[in-house]
C-alpha cells in the first residue's frame, strides 16, 4: 500500500473558514485512502500564505521528520511562501506542490523550482503557472475538482431568490453584486450571501453600511458560513447563483450550482468560464459579465429577472451541462496519477 504524506494548513478543518481549497484537500485525502493509499496528515499551524518563523519552523521539522524518499504532497498555501524550506529538503523528499491559486512572485518561483512535481486544481491554473515560471510542462498537472450529484432545483416562476456562496471579502465582489442591485431596487428580488464574514470585517463593515444606504436590509442576508444540509438548502431555495468574483481560478461553486440545475450569473475572469462551460449542444448554463462592473452586472440581473423565456432557457442549460460534470473520482484519479509519476 502506497504512503502519501500531505502537509496541510492547520486550520482546514476550522467551520468558520470553510474554502473551495479546503473542501478540495479534505475530498482528495479521503478519496485517495479510499483508493488504497495510506493518506498521513500533517497539518501546520500558523498563518498560511503569511507564516510566521515559528510556523516556517514547525514545517521544517514535520518535513524533518519523514523517511528518505517519502511522498510528500504540500498544499499550496504552504508550498508556495517556504522555497528555502522545501528545497533544504528537495533532495532527499519527493515534493509535490497542490497549487490551487497561482500567486505569480518570486517566492512562488523558487518554491516550485525545488519540488518534483506540481498539481494545479485548474486548466488555467497550469496555464498560468506554465506562462509565469521556467517549469517543464510536464511536471505540471491538472486535477480539477469534481462535485458530489445533488437533486435536481426547478426554481420559482419569478426567478427571484438570488445566492452568492463565497467568503465576504473584496476579491468576490460582493461590493459589486450589493451596487448593481442598489439600481434594481424597482425589481423584485432577494439576495443570501452564504461565506465567512470575518476575513476582511473592515470590508464587511462597509458592504453593510451601504446595503443599510439602500435601504436593503430586508432584501440581503448575510448568512455566514454554512455547511452539510444547511448549504445544500441553500442551494435548494435559489433559482440564481451570482458569482461576481474579481479572480477565479476555478469556482467550486458553480459546479455546485449547476450539480443542482441552478443557472449562474458570473465574471469572466480566471478559470470561470471554463468551470460554467458549455452544454454538449454548446449552450451556456448561465450568463457571464466583466468583472468590476457593477452597469454590466446590473443589466445581466435584470435580463434574469424580466425574461422569462431567457429564465427557461438558461435552466434548461444548467439541467444540460449537469450530466456533463465530473465527479471525485475522476480528481482523485488525476491526482493518482501525478503522484505515480512524481514517485517513479
Amino acid at each position: 500500500m502506497p504512503t502519501l504524506h500531505v502537509i496541510l494548513p492547520g486550520d482546514i478543518d476550522d467551520p468558520a473558514s470553510p474554502s473551495g481549497g479546503n473542501g478540495y484537500d479534505r475530498r482528495i485525502c479521503a478519496g485517495l485512502a479510499a483508493a488504497g493509499w495510506s493518506v498521513r496528515e500533517h497539518g501546520v499551524p500558523g498563518d498560511w500564505p503569511r507564516p510566521s518563523p515559528a510556523a516556517r519552523a514547525a514545517l521544517a521539522r514535520v518535513l524533518a521528520g519523514l523517511p528518505e524518499t517519502a511522498l510528500v504532497l504540500v498544499d499550496g498555501l504552504v508550498a508556495s511562501v517556504v522555497p528555502d524550506v522545501l528545497a533544504a529538503h528537495a533532495g532527499r523528499l519527493r515534493l509535490v506542490a497542490l497549487v490551487h491559486l497561482p500567486r505569480e512572485d518570486d517566492e512562488e518561483a523558487r518554491a516550485l523550482a525545488a519540488v518534483t512535481a506540481v498539481v494545479a486544481t485548474s486548466t488555467w491554473t497550469r496555464d498560468a503557472l506554465l506562462r509565469r515560471y521556467a517549469l517543464p510542462a510536464e511536471r505540471v498537472h491538472v486535477a480539477p475538482p469534481g462535485v458530489d450529484p445533488a437533486p435536481l432545483v426547478p426554481g420559482t416562476a419569478s426567478g427571484s431568490a438570488l445566492l452568492c456562496v463565497a467568503a465576504v471579502a473584496r476579491h468576490k465582489g460582493h461590493d459589486v453584486l450589493v451596487e448593481a442591485l442598489t439600481s434594481l431596487a424597482d425589481s423584485s428580488w432577494t439576495l443570501t450571501c452564504v461565506g465567512p464574514l470575518h476575513r476582511e470585517p473592515q470590508f464587511v463593515d462597509r458592504l453593510r453600511e451601504r446595503i443599510t444606504v439602500g435601504r436593503l436590509g430586508d432584501r440581503i442576508r448575510l448568512a455566514g458560513p454554512l455547511a452539510g444540509d444547511r448549504l445544500a438548502a441553500a442551494y435548494a431555495a435559489a433559482d440564481l447563483l451570482v458569482h461576481p468574483s474579481r479572480g477565479e481560478t476555478y469556482g467550486m461553486v458553480v459546479t455546485e450550482a449547476l450539480a443542482r440545475g441552478v443557472p449562474v450569473l458570473a465574471t469572466a475572469v480566471g478559470g470561470l468560464p471554463d468551470t460554467l462551460g458549455r452544454t454538449t449542444a454548446g449552450d451556456r448554463p448561465g450568463l457571464l459579465v466583466p468583472p468590476d462592473d457593477p452597469t454590466a452586472l446590473a443589466t445581466a440581473l435584470r435580463r434574469w429577472l424580466d425574461d422569462v423565456a431567457l429564465r427557461e432557457q438558461l435552466r434548461h442549460a444548467a439541467a444540460q451541462r449537469r450530466d456533463t460534470l465530473s465527479d471525485w473520482n475522476g480528481t482523485v484519479a488525476q491526482i493518482t496519477m501525478a503522484l505515480k509519476e512524481a514517485s517513479a
